[in-house]
């Protein structure tokens, strides 16, 4: 080995050497601390934050300079994010390219990983630039009043060029792709006004978009604050323990297996599981449950969470890039690329929003001095202020700041939406199904009676049992292997072992092949069931779950099972018929005794029991052409088909499964139901929020516009009841940060 540069803002290895190493031989060596190895031959992503992107306009604008690089094979903009996600060709296009490319429409562009953080007011030069136009318009302002009309002059043209370079460097730069954004129309009315010689208006033009343009960044930034408040959680680095040493590393450079040491007050840097010691963790970063849980040896512990009292020593099981926060991180960046029909008409409207507005403004500078008389500069001047009365971004990010500000709290409160779709879409849910085992029941069943039949006994019942449970991950089999190890007993997994969807499973043990599961599975096998009949029926009336287990041709006996209700149940199924839902159903493939009485309990409006999965894809389907759209609520992993065919897929206890975090169009962080009604609350209310700043961008529109057409307004005032109308909207939909009923605020209040 010659050489080995590793370049950080691309992430790519260069590698000389001599002899005999090869390629593998690097690979293995790179895996072997943890980091993946990609052919740079392929196709290749990027990550980019793009500074002085705040406006739809400016969005569109980023897009067509993409849509012109060769070698661009994808690409995705995010504005409340301010984000660029590139896939391209290394042999065509570089992201340095990339980089230039969004230069030239006046932005910046920069790769994620440099750490982009707002600079402070004092050292932002466009917020600079604000007040030093206001304070020459001032100056400028009381000069010409004491009839100093040079030196006034002067000044008010200092005022528009200081505090208009930055709209207009992005308004030329749209001209340049002939493109007309609402820059645009500020820099054609503020040369216009001066063609007017209306100095004063000009500057005080210029002055007011500039402020209104800095206040709605502020704005929106606040509404990123739910997801920077989430990446901020993580820690950039972590005391390890190597060869008796402890080390400070930072995050990335630990590796899966080692162990971490993390004191009182620390944040958990990695996800792991504790090797060693006790203490009591706040997970309310991840579940949204404030309660501390507490975490001895074996426990799941998670990225961001609080260690608050004793010293934890954690094995890594995940690398930084795929920790539990890092993946929720991910799919609420992930949620605001998947648009609502709400965002969708947001962005329809702003492409022929600020045409129309143009070309309506020069209908008005030339027609109707034809038809109605006047004076041209009369009509130059209206038309000039329907150009004015139209600059605004307030219209374009009234709705998706509402969406991001919804996605983000709920997020820290342990509600993922995957996507301003799905926020909308609970908004009209009319019925919703639950699945019973671990979503309505607490799913840790426990073992009540055990029957042997045919003179077996309780021991060879257990020890049967848990060999095939051990393998299937099934709650009801978990509670099968916990009984059988509570009395002692050894649990010897099955071999040649078979999960038969729906019905059971079966596996050898003691060198026979035995089979475990419902009535169903010994009846298609024509197995005998007379002896057991009885015993069965007896104890599903009590509400138990039976499991009968038989071997070869011979049934052994019966396992009942119970779990019980989660507490809340009852009043999260209220809830929801109080909010508009029509119908509450439980879908489960328990048998009809403890089906009847887990819905009866929780107050159910229907349950159908003994289904299979492909039964309950039926169900939903019946529920959708009966009621309307349905929501499933599930643990997302033998739920997934029933939620695939819903309206709304809701996985539940997503901080534990990778799937059920994937799964759902909702999922929620911990297994507390109560979430559910709080979704759907939060849901009304951002669709509710989102029409309110639709109706008040369309007043405001609707009312200046034909003021400017009639001359009942002029430019300052007009542009100064548009601009507070646009931050009227944005600050409207930052209210959603704010509270979520739930009998209480939501955490970040």
């Amino acid at each position: 080995m010659q050489r080995a540069e590793f370049n950080i803002m691309t992430s790519e290895l260069e590698v000389v050497a001599k002899g005999q190493v090869s390629q593998d031989a690097v690979v293995k060596a790179v895996e072997k601390t943890g980091h993946r190895v990609e052919d740079g031959d392929g196709a290749k992503s990027a990550v980019l934050h793009i500074e002085g992107m705040d406006c739809e306009d400016e969005v569109a604008l980023v897009e067509k300079k993409m849509r012109s690089l060769t070698g661009l094979e994808a690409f995705k903009v995010d504005l409340i994010s301010r984000k660029l996600w590139v896939s391209y060709d290394p042999s065509l296009l570089s992201v340095q390219e990339i980089i230039k490319s969004v230069a030239e429409t006046g932005m910046k562009a920069r790769m994620e990983r440099e750490g982009v953080k707002r600079r402070a007011w004092w050292k932002d030069l466009q917020v600079l630039a604000l007040f030093a136009s206001g304070v020459l318009t001032v100056i400028a302002f009381v000069l010409d009043r004491r009839g100093i009309g040079f030196v006034s002059t002067a000044l008010y043209l200092a005022a528009i060029i200081v505090g208009g370079f930055y709209p207009a460097r992005m308004g030329l730069a749209a001209l340049r792709t002939f493109t007309l954004n609402i820059r645009t129309l500020m820099v054609t009315g503020a040369i216009g006004a001066i063609f007017l010689g209306l100095w004063e208006e000009a500057a005080l033009l210029v002055f007011i978009y500039s402020l209104g343009d800095v206040l709605e960044a502020y704005a929106v930034d606040h509404a990123r604050g739910a997801l920077t408040a989430l990446v901020d959680l993580v820690p950039k680095e972590a005391t390890v323990r190597r060869k008796g040493d402890e080390l400070t590393l930072p995050v990335e450079e630990i590796r899966v297996g080692e162990t971490m040491v993390i004191k009182p007050g620390e944040r958990i840097p990695l996800d792991g599981l504790v090797a060693s010691g006790s203490s009591a963790v706040d997970e309310a970063s991840i579940t949204g449950e404030s309660i501390p849980v507490v975490k001895e040896k074996g426990a799941e512990v998670f990225t961001g969470t609080l260690n608050q009292r004793g010293v934890l020593e954690v094995e890594v099981t995940k690398l930084s890039q795929d920790t539990t926060l890092a993946r929720i991180i991910h799919s609420v960046e992930e949620a605001q690329t998947k648009k609502s029909s709400y965002q969708r008409f947001g962005e329809r409207f702003g492409k022929i929003y600020t045409p129309a507005m143009f070309g309506l403004a020069l209908i008005v500078m030339v027609v109707p001095i034809w038809f109605l008389g006047g004076t041209w500069s009369e009509w130059f001047y209206r038309g000039l202020v329907v150009l004015v009365v139209s600059c605004s971004c307030g219209i374009a990010l009234s709705i998706p700041v509402s969406v991001v500000a919804a996605i983000g709290n709920a997020a820290r409160n342990g509600i993922l939406f995957k996507g301003g779709v799905h926020l909308e879409g609970a908004a009209t849910i009319q019925a919703v199904a639950f699945d019973k085992t671990g979503t309505l029941t607490i799913g840790r069943p426990q073992v009540t009676d055990v029957v042997p039949v045919n003179g077996h006994d309780i021991g060879e019942i257990l020890q049967i049992a848990s060999g095939l449970e051990s393998r299937s991950g099934h709650p009801l089999g978990e509670a099968i292997v916990r009984k059988s190890r509570e009395e002692g007993i050894a649990v010897s997994p099955a071999s040649d072992f078979e999960a038969l969807i729906g019905l059971g499973a079966r596996g050898i043990v003691n060198g026979k092949m035995c089979f475990i599961g419902g009535e169903r599975l010994f009846g298609e096998r024509n197995m005998p069931l007379q002896s057991i009949q009885a015993i069965v029926w007896g104890l599903e009336s009590q509400g138990k779950t039976t499991v009968v287990l038989g071997a070869d041709e011979e049934t052994l006996g019966v396992i009942a099972i119970a779990d019980r209700l989660r507490p809340e149940a009852r009043d999260v199924v209220r809830k929801l018929k109080q909010a508009g839902i029509k119908q509450v159903v439980m879908l489960t493939g328990d048998n009809e005794g403890t089906a009847q009485a887990i819905a009866k309990e929780a107050g159910m409006d229907a349950y159908f029991s003994r289904l299979l999965p492909e039964d309950k894809v039926e169900k939903i389907r019946q529920l959708r052409r009966g009621i309307g759209r349905v929501a499933m609520v599930g643990d997302g992993i033998n739920d997934a088909p029933a939620m695939a065919v819903s309206d709304l897929g809701i996985a539940m206890g997503a901080a534990g499964t990778d799937v059920a975090l994937e799964t759902g169009d909702i999922a929620l962080m911990s297994d507390d139901l109560a979430k559910i009604p709080v979704a759907f609350d939060l849901s009304k209310r951002t669709v509710r929020n989102i029409k309110q700043n639709i109706a008040i961008s369309l007043i405001v529109i609707g009312f200046l516009v034909p003021a400017a057409l009639i001359g009942w307004v002029r430019m300052v005032p007009g542009l100064l009841i548009n601009e507070m109308g646009g931050l009227a909207v944005i600050v409207n939909g930052l209210r959603l940060l704010r509270s979520c009923r739930r009998g209480r605020p939501l955490r970040g209040d």
